[in-house]
């Protein structure tokens, strides 16, 4: 599950870099929110309004992982914020 999981963090990230061709320049964090992260079923909403800091930084999933903005690239990458099982 775990492989898959991190799959769907890069369809998200996808669907971002998606939305910053569409726009034909440089995104701030913030201007994600709207149109990719806020509506996708894979974001844990409540937990990134509390979490992702402001500006929008995080990007908090409901698996175990999320998606990290790096300001020096102006793009996103996955990170884990869940436990690790060693099974």
């Amino acid at each position: 599950m775990s492989y898959e999981q991190v799959e769907e963090a890069w369809g998200l990230i996808d669907e971002a870099m998606k939305h910053k061709e569409q726009a034909g320049r440089d995104l701030e964090p913030d201007e994600y929110w709207d149109p990719v992260f806020a509506a996708s079923p894979l974001v844990d909403v409540d937990r990134t309004k509390a979490e992702g800091g402001q500006p929008l930084a995080k990007v908090y999933l409901k698996s175990p992982y999320g998606l990290q903005f790096r300001s020096e690239y102006m793009d996103w990458i996955p990170f884990r914020h869940g436990e690790v099982k060693l099974d």
